[in-house]
């Protein structure tokens, strides 16, 4: 089992930069596919990225594209969501989830089985 809590949300300007840590406990984090998802009030939760086992391979959803970046620290327990260039529809509660690597359907939040409790992410306009 793992246990995920995000840090690093906020109040950003447009055109601004945050990053988001999700810390994770439990046992063997590197076995485990990590996600980013947000959910925005009165909106479905919705895919932001991936990133494989070991770092080699990310997967983003078009919004998030040249814009997010994920990455993790096997040895830290810890993945990240590297925002820039925010914008007002970026609002929304971020979320960490993992999953294990076998099977297809990377974005599909049903598919990843360890949630964080989220954090807030507000850009302001």
């Amino acid at each position: 089992q793992v246990q995920l809590v995000e840090s690093g949300g906020g109040l950003v300007q447009a055109g601004g930069s945050l990053r988001l840590s999700c810390a994770a406990s439990g046992r063997a984090f590197s076995s485990y596919v990590m996600g980013w998802f947000r959910q925005a009030p009165g909106k479905e939760r919705e895919f932001v990225g991936c990133i494989t086992l070991s770092g080699e391979r990310t997967l983003y959803a078009d919004s998030a594209k040249g814009r997010f970046t994920i990455s993790r620290d096997n040895a830290q327990n810890t993945v990240y969501l590297q925002m820039n260039s925010l914008k007002p529809e970026d609002t929304a509660v971020y979320y960490c989830a993992a999953r294990r690597p076998f099977g297809t359907h990377y974005s599909y939040a049903d598919e990843y089985a360890y949630w964080g409790q989220g954090t807030q992410v507000t850009v302001s306009s």
